[in-house]
């Protein structure tokens, strides 16, 4: 118990720039004592203290706001970062060195007493308001989205974006060891690069048919900024 306690604050310390001290972390991160919470409540589901394990896990979400069942299964080293809104349900399984950011859902989608929630690999990145839902697997070393919503099987060392979540193979794969990837400003846009596809072949075919190109086209400058003129605004 005590390395594991240490290695969830080990794991605060490495992923959040904002953490000054240990003592800190221990007193003032949610996030951190949701995980515990959990721990002591799933101690007491795997007993058969059930009722005892749901009351537990029901003071954890009102003092942190966050809601995991007592029969998940955390692995260690777990970051659930800012800590509000986050929900684990039952049957999910979360790997090691797993963060996860505000919003996040581990969610089912079966009334079946079966395995209806997520299971989340090792060292994967889960953004703010991302949404996992039903028995799916997402792979080792991925990242999932802001607000991306997933709902099938993710291969591992992928990203996933968009509604529903769209899986993106990495052009540069993750080698083993590699620290957490938390930079959310990297995210691809798939329908901005589709559209920006479709209409330089437009101006190909224009070309081809008029030998001219309109200039009236609804498109942002080279440095991404729409021009204001072309909406109400």
């Amino acid at each position: 118990m005590l390395r594991t306690i240490i290695q969830d604050v080990a794991a605060v310390r490495e992923r959040d720039p904002a953490a000054r001290s240990s003592l800190e972390v221990l007193v003032s991160y949610p996030g951190l004592h949701a995980v515990w919470s959990h721990r002591i409540a799933h101690w007491l589901w795997k007993r058969d203290l059930r009722f005892l394990a749901r009351a537990v896990s029901a003071a954890a979400r009102v003092m942190t706001g966050v809601d995991i069942h007592p029969a998940a299964r955390l692995g260690p080293g777990l970051f659930i970062d800012h800590a509000t809104g986050v929900v684990i349900g039952e049957t999910a399984e979360v790997g090691a060195n797993v963060t996860i950011y505000q919003g996040v859902t581990l969610g089912g989608t079966s009334l079946e007493r079966v395995k209806r929630h997520p299971t989340v690999g090792d060292c994967v990145t889960i953004g703010a308001g991302a949404k996992l839902l039903g028995a799916i697997t997402i792979g080792h070393d991925s990242r999932i989205g802001a607000n991306a919503v997933v709902v099938h099987d993710v291969p591992p060392n992928s990203v996933v974006v968009g509604v529903p979540g769209q899986v993106i193979a990495r052009s540069r794969p993750r080698p083993p060891g590699s620290p957490p990837d938390l930079d959310e400003t990297l995210l691809p846009d798939l329908v901005g690069a589709s559209l920006n596809m479709l209409q330089r072949r437009v101006d190909e075919l224009e070309r081809e048919v008029t030998g001219h190109v309109s200039v009236h086209d609804v498109r942002p400058s080279e440095s991404g900024v729409w021009p204001g003129h072309d909406f109400s605004i």
